[in-house]
């Protein structure tokens, strides 16, 4: 345990990565012949596409209880049918009130935050939104136990009611980027008379909260939202949004899409269908959002296994990757190269691999390998171990065992090797690899949430690694007390300029010990027909469904 944090997250942040992995893995899995099935899904007529907006995707929401929802298809429905105290610019990762009025007051120790909030709010049963209402609802997700209820339940001490307008919040440790915390979709309000709080208490297929839509319809293949005619802020540029789900099936979207059965079409594509709408689009026939994406793709290297506990055979491993053929080959060019474990969405990101090793440097390899002894005739060899769904994966471990193979002449050999998720995520904190290959998707949007889960350690030493913490948890079962000093520091650092220098040595730090290699950041995409307007893909990839219109131009 450190800074007053348990660590619940073990378990439910990986079972997050494994829906993360085989979702991403459907990019791949599919092929393009996949494409030419036909859908037998109409187009809607112009009557039916006059004011409301249809939007098809695969991703089949598990639950829309905000206080048990942790996978992003529930919690694109759930930002839309609800507001958070805090919430982001759109587009960006800049922070602004949504039910509070201004940013919390924080007390000189860092532990107490004070949030004015918003007057004249409702909920959609009518209910009344004050102090009250936001202390039930943050109380509920941490208490009733689902899924996310350790991102508050962690870090919240106690949560009061101070006043009609105004919330306590007290935290058992400080945490500078609580305010980012607070605007997880799941910590939204909730209407008192429509919850209660227990443990398993939950409501999965209703959500009753402040936000500009309403629900009228929630099933597996469909969710319909109305506008919700008394929102207190920026009323919806259309009268409602039909969600149509076609789970786990890209192909009949990508035909949905291109018999304009549905308005906007995101969530989630092949690599060969989103080259094609964009070509598509190229032509005239359609439109395509583009933008940088926060999930990240990475090594784990195993700090106490053989060969990998030498940081030399780490440092090697880091200079051999090629981070351009990788996102050619398997994103083909729908990703981002990356050199840092915080992606560059953040002002913090530093390239710092980039810097240290650049891409397939196989003389710096080489002479890493040579030094520590290693030659062809006594080479190392490395497992590389990932989920046996994640096809991505597997062609990454396949490129650099021939990467390997044609650079280094036999003095490094990789072993691709794969194994069932469920397995897989059970034996990574165990210490049974040498390397892995896996995905992350951040809980809140903050630079600490790809360092503190990766790098910080409650428990361990220089000479036996990480025995509990993040770094155990992901498997690279790193110890370094210099790191977890710093990761305490930028935690309690309330000062942008000096967290973010906090940050760079963080990641110089990294980069020379390398317990884990970045890879890649995804960009995401969606598309929307022509003459529909306002389509925004966030940082987070929260879509916000009321920006979006169609021209009344024929």
């Amino acid at each position: 345990m450190i800074n007053g944090f348990s660590w619940p997250w073990k378990r439910l942040r990986l079972r997050q990565i494994g829906t993360f992995i085989t979702l991403f893995s459907l990019c791949f899995v599919l092929t393009v012949a996949c494409n030419q099935q036909q859908t037998t899904t109409p187009p809607p007529s112009p009557q039916t596409k006059s004011d409301r907006i249809t939007i098809g995707t695969i991703s089949q929401p598990r639950t829309i209880d905000p206080a048990d929802s942790y996978e992003m298809a529930g919690l694109m429905v759930i930002y839309n049918l609800s507001d958070t105290l805090y919430t982001y610019e759109l587009g960006t990762t800049n922070l602004k009130p949504q039910l509070a009025t201004e940013m919390p007051k924080v007390s000189a120790d860092g532990l107490t935050y004070t949030i004015p909030l918003k007057q004249g709010v409702t909920f959609h049963d009518g209910t009344p939104f004050d102090a009250e209402a936001m202390a039930f609802s943050l109380e509920r997700f941490m208490k009733n136990g689902g899924k996310p209820s350790f991102l508050l339940a962690d870090t919240i001490d106690t949560v009061k009611a101070t006043g009609d307008s105004e919330l306590t919040i007290t935290l058992k440790e400080p945490f500078s980027a609580f305010p980012a915390l607070l605007a997880f979709p799941g910590a939204c309000a909730v209407s008192p008379q429509a919850y209660e709080i227990g443990q398993g208490k939950f409501k999965p297929d209703n959500l009753i909260g402040t936000g500009p839509y309403k629900l009228t319809k929630f099933s597996s293949d469909s969710v319909q939202l109305e506008a919700f005619e008394n929102y207190w802020g920026e009323k919806p540029k259309n009268k409602g949004v039909d969600l149509q789900i076609y789970p786990t099936n890209p192909a009949n979207l990508f035909n949905a899409f291109r018999t304009q059965a549905v308005d906007v079409a995101y969530q989630s594509l092949t690599a060969e269908q989103i080259e094609q709408l964009q070509k598509d689009a190229t032509a005239g026939k359609g439109q395509v959002i583009e933008t940088p994406g926060t999930a990240t793709a990475f090594m784990s290297l195993n700090v106490n296994a053989e060969f990998v506990k030498q940081k030399p055979v780490r440092q090697a491993i880091a200079s051999v990757m090629d981070r351009k053929l990788l996102n050619d080959r398997i994103l083909k060019g729908q990703g981002e190269p990356l050199y840092s474990l915080i992606p560059t969405t953040f002002e913090v990101s530093k390239p710092v691999f980039k810097d240290r090793y650049g891409d397939n440097n196989k003389e710096e390899a080489q002479k890493l390998l040579k030094d520590a002894g290693y030659s062809v005739q006594n080479p190392v060899t490395v497992e590389i171990w990932h989920t046996s769904g994640s096809v991505n994966a597997s062609q990454v471990a396949a490129i650099l065992k021939n990467l390997a193979d044609r650079d280094l002449g036999g003095m490094l050999k990789f072993e691709p090797n794969s194994i069932a998720s469920a397995a897989f995520f059970k034996n990574l904190s165990q210490g049974l690899y040498q390397s892995t290959l896996s995905n992350w998707y951040p809980d809140f949007l903050d630079a600490d949430n790809y360092i503190y889960p990766f790098l910080d350690c409650a428990k361990g030493s220089a000479e036996k690694g990480c025995t509990e913490g993040g770094s155990q948890a992901q498997g690279s079962f790193y110890y370094n007390e210099k790191v977890n000093q710093l990761i305490t520091q930028q935690r309690q650092e309330s000062d942008p300029q000096k967290r973010q220098e906090i940050f760079a040595q963080i990641q110089t730090i990294l980069a020379e010990d390398v317990p884990y290699i970045p890879l890649w950041q995804t960009k995401e995409y969606a598309f929307a027909q022509n003459g529909v307007n306002g389509v925004t893909i966030n940082p987070s990839q929260t879509f916000p469904f009321w920006t979006i219109d169609r021209s009344t131009k024929p």
